[in-house]
C-alpha cells in the first residue's frame, strides 16, 4: 500500500469514485464517468444483460453463465469443496483433474448452489420507517421484523427463490435482492490443482502469475441442463493493454466508510486476535496433513483457505498500522464531522453518532472473547456440531413468529439451511475430531479453565476426549442413514429434538442457552447501536456529499470498470501480461512450482507466446474470485482470480497506481482446453459465434 497516493482519493468520500475506483451497484452504475474516460457509456439494456449473465456461489465466490445450456465458469479454488467432496482415497480429482467427456459424465456437486440476481428494488423507506424513533433492543427487533417480512413476501415460499434485504452505505440505503437458486449443479471440468494453484502460497496475492485457476459446472433444472438465455459470449481476440475492462462479481466486504473508532478496533483488537488464531490453526492443519496422503487430501481445502485468510489479513493489518494511511482516514472523518457541526440541524440529528459507535466498541472489546467462542459458537468448530446446533435452533425458532426469530431462521432463509443440512457432502471424522479439539482447547485457554461455562461444557473431560466422544458417537453423518436422521429431526421439530439421545444433539442443547444469551446481549446492546449510528453518519454523508458514490461491498452483485495496465513496484516496471511460456520457465519440478504431467506432455503443442495471466486497474476484493472480466461488447476476455499484494489494503481504500486485479486470459483458457485436456466438447460450447453479445 502507498498511503500518500490514497490521500486524495480518501479525503472526501463524495469524490471517492475518481480514477477507476468503485464496486458499483447495477442500479447506480456511473455510465457517464466511464464514457468521459473511455468513450463508452453502458446502456441500461447492457447493464441488465451483464447482471443476468453473472452469478454468485452461495459459498462465497462469483461466477458467470457462458452458454445457453447452463454452463457456468468460476475459479478452481471456488470449486475445491465440490472437487474434494467428489474425490475419494482411490480417485483424487485434486491431483488428476476432472473432465466430463459427455453430458452423462457430469457429476452433481453435493453442496454447491448457484444464484442469479433477477430483480432488485429500494426498500429504504419501509426499513427506516420501522425503526424510526427507536433505540437498543426495540430498534434491533423492529429492523429484524421488517427485514424478515420483506424477505418472506419476496420469496413467497418458493424453494427456488432466495431474497435478501441488503444494507448499503452502512445503512444509508436498503435494497431487496431477489435471486433464482440453482441447486442441481454438476461438475464439468477442473484442471489439476498443480496448475490451478501454480506457485502455491508463495505466489498467492502476487504478480506476475501463471495460474489456470478455472473450473466449469453446469446448472440443471428438472434433470436437464437449464436454459440460460442470458450468458456471456467468448471473445475471439482477448484483452489488450490499455483496453477498457469490466468485472462483474460479488465483492465480499469492505470497510472504506468505517469510522476511525471502528478502524482502530479492527487494527488493535479484531485483526491481531484473528491472525494469531489463524497462525495456530495453520500449524495444526499442516501437522495433520503430514500424517499421510489421505489426511493431506481431506484437509487440503481447509488448509488452503486458512493460508489464504492469513496472508490476506496480514496485508489488511499492514495497511491499518501504516501511520500515513491511517492519517488520511482520520483527516476524512475530521472534515466530515466539522461540516456536520457547522449545520445546526445536522449536528442535532447526527453529531453524536461517532462517539456512540466508540462507546459501543468499548463494550464489544470487553465481551469479544465470549462473543467469538460462545456467542458465535467458534469454540465448537465442527461440521457435525454445526448441523446439530442448526437442528436444535430450527426446532425452537420455527415455533416463534417469523419477525422475532434469529435472522438466519426466518421463513425466507430456511430452504437454504435445509438444503445444506441434507446434502451428501462427506464428513471426515478424523478431521472433525482435530478441528473440535483445537477449538475446544482455544475456548478453555481463552475463557479460562475455571470459567463456569467452560466447566459446564468440558466436565471432567479434556478437549480431545470430549471431541472424540462427540464425533465418534453421533449419528448425524451425511451418509444415507445420517441424512435420514437429520431429515426426521428437521421435519418433526422440537418434540423429536428434545427426545433425541444423539450425543451431538444433546451437546448442542447444552451449549445453546449460553450462546443465545451472549449473542442477544451483543445484538441488543452493541450491534443495534453500531447499525443505528452508521445509518445516521450515512445520512450526513448523503446530505453533505450527495449520493453519487458507491457503497461498501456486501457480497452482492457489483460492477467495476478499469483497464489492462501494469504498474511500478520498487522502481521496476511490472508488465500487465504473462505467457504460457513463462510458466514453463518458472517451473522447478518441485511443489509448489511443479507443472502437472499433462502440461509437460503437451508442451510441444502449446503456443508459448499465448498470454496466460494479466492485471487490470479494476477495483475488486475477496468475493470477486470467479468474476468474469468482460470488454465493452460484453464478451469474456478473462476470469478474475486474485489481486496483487498491494491490493490487500483494498478493504479500507483504493490506490489506482498499484492496486491490481489479476485474471486468466480467455486465450489461455481455450489454449489449455484444446491442447492440454483435449476438451473438445467444452471448447465447441465456448467458441465465439456470430450471435448478439451483451450491449
Amino acid at each position: 500500500m502507498t498511503p500518500h497516493r490514497l490521500l486524495l482519493a480518501l479525503l472526501l468520500v463524495a469524490t471517492a469514485a475518481r480514477a477507476d475506483e468503485g464496486m458499483w451497484t447495477f442500479d447506480q452504475f456511473p455510465s457517464q464517468k466511464v464514457a468521459d474516460k473511455y468513450g463508452f457509456a453502458p446502456s441500461r439494456e447492457w447493464l441488465d444483460r451483464v447482471r443476468l449473465s453473472s452469478a454468485r456461489m452461495a459459498e462465497g465466490c462469483s461466477a458467470s453463465f457462458v452458454s445457453p445450456t447452463g454452463l457456468v465458469m468460476f475459479n478452481h479454488h471456488c470449486a475445491e469443496e465440490c472437487i474434494g467432496q467428489l474425490s475419494t482415497r482411490a480417485r483424487n480429482y485434486e491431483v488428476t483433474g476432472f473432465w466430463a467427456r459427455t453430458q452423462a459424465d457430469e457429476v452433481r456437486c453435493p453442496a454447491l448452489e448457484i444464484d442469479q440476481l433477477t430483480d432488485l428494488s429500494d426498500v429504504t423507506e419501509p426499513v427506516t420507517r420501522a425503526t424510526a424513533g427507536l433505540s437498543g433492543p426495540a430498534w434491533e427487533n423492529a429492523q429484524k421484523g421488517v427485514v424478515a417480512d420483506l424477505e418472506n413476501r419476496c420469496a413467497g415460499g418458493q424453494d427456488e427463490v432466495r431474497c435478501e434485504v441488503v444494507s448499503l452505505y452502512q445503512g444509508g440505503r436498503y435494497g431487496l435482492y431477489r435471486y433464482r437458486r440453482y441447486q442441481d449443479v454438476r461438475l464439468v471440468f477442473a484442471p489439476e490443482a498443480a496448475i490451478a494453484y501454480f506457485g502455491g502460497d508463495p505466489d498467492n496475492f502476487m504478480f506476475p502469475r501463471y495460474d489456470l485457476d478455472v473450473s466449469f459446472v453446469r446448472v440443471y433444472q428438472g434433470g436437464q441442463p437449464a436454459r440460460t438465455d442470458s450468458y456471456f459470449r467468448w471473445s475471439s481476440a482477448g484483452p489488450r493493454e490499455g483496453e477498457l475492462t469490466f468485472i462483474s462479481g460479488n465483492p465480499g466486504s469492505t470497510e472504506r466508510d468505517w469510522t476511525v473508532a471502528q478502524l482502530e478496533y479492527e487494527r488493535d483488537v479484531a485483526l491481531p486476535d484473528r491472525l494469531l488464531l489463524l497462525a495456530e490453526l495453520r500449524g495444526v492443519l499442516t501437522e495433520f496433513a503430514r500424517r499421510g496422503p489421505e489426511q493431506k487430501r481431506i484437509s487440503n481445502n481447509l488448509l488452503a483457505g486458512v493460508e489464504n485468510s492469513l496472508k490476506a489479513r496480514r496485508g489488511m493489518f499492514e495497511a491499518l498500522v501504516d501511520r500515513s494511511f491511517f492519517a488520511t482516514k482520520v483527516a476524512a472523518e475530521q472534515e466530515l464531522r466539522a461540516r456536520v457541526k457547522a449545520d445546526a440541524e445536522l449536528e442535532k440529528e447526527c453529531g453524536g453518532a461517532w462517539d456512540a459507535i466508540a462507546r459501543a466498541l468499548d463494550q464489544q472489546r470487553e465481551i469479544r472473547k465470549s462473543l467469538w467462542y460462545v456467542g458465535f459458537a467458534r469454540g465448537f468448530d465442527s461440521d457435525l456440531f454445526r448441523a446439530a446446533l442448526e437442528l436444535v435452533r430450527a426446532a425452537e425458532e420455527r415455533t416463534k413468529d417469523n419477525g422475532v426469530r434469529l435472522e438466519e431462521y426466518s421463513d425466507a432463509r430456511l430452504p437454504q439451511m435445509k438444503a445444506h443440512l441434507l446434502s451428501s457432502a462427506p464428513v471426515y471424522r478424523e478431521l472433525e475430531i482435530l478441528r473440535l479439539t483445537f477449538s475446544l482447547t482455544k475456548l478453555r485457554a481463552t475463557l479460562g479453565p475455571d470459567d463456569p461455562f467452560v466447566r459446564k461444557v468440558l466436565g471432567r473431560k479434556s478437549p480431545r476426549e470430549l471431541a472424540t466422544a462427540l464425533v465418534t458417537g453421533t449419528r448425524l453423518t451425511t451418509d444415507g442413514a445420517g441424512r435420514s436422521l437429520r431429515r426426521t429431526l428437521w421435519e418433526r421439530g422440537r418434540t423429536a429434538v428434545d427426545a433425541s439421545t444423539d450425543p451431538m444433539i444433546r451437546f448442542a442443547r447444552l451449549v445453546d442457552p449460553e450462546a443465545r444469551a451472549v449473542r442477544k446481549h451483543f445484538e441488543d446492546d452493541i450491534a443495534s447501536v453500531l447499525k443505528k449510528n452508521d445509518e445516521l453518519i450515512a445520512r450526513a454523508r448523503f446530505r453533505i456529499y450527495g449520493t453519487g458514490t458507491y457503497p461498501d461491498a456486501t457480497f452482492t452483485p457489483r460492477l467495476s470498470y478499469g483497464s489492462v495496465e501494469g504498474y511500478t513496484e520498487n522502481g521496476h516496471r511490472v508488465e500487465p501480461f504473462t505467457t504460457i511460456g513463462g510458466a514453463f520457465a518458472r517451473a522447478t519440478g518441485r511443489d509448489p512450482f511443479r507443472l502437472p504431467d499433462s502440461w509437460i506432455r503437451a508442451r510441444s503443442r502449446l503456443d508459448a507466446s499465448t498470454p496466460f495471466n494479466f492485471c487490470t486497474t479494476n477495483d475488486i476484493v475477496g468475493g470477486n474470485s470467479g468474476s468474469p472480466v468482460i470488454d465493452r461488447k460484453g464478451e469474456i476476455v478473462g476470469l478474475a482470480f486474485d489481486g496483487n499484494i498491494q491490493s490487500l489494503g483494498g478493504d479500507y481504500g483504493f490506490d489506482p497506481a498499484v492496486n491490481r486485479a489479476v485474471a486468466i486470459d480467455s486465450r489461455a483458457i481455450l489454449e489449455a482446453l484444446e491442447k492440454v485436456y483435449r476438451a473438445d466438447r467444452l471448447v465447441r460450447e465456448l467458441r465465439p459465434s456470430p450471435t448478439t453479445t451483451a450491449r
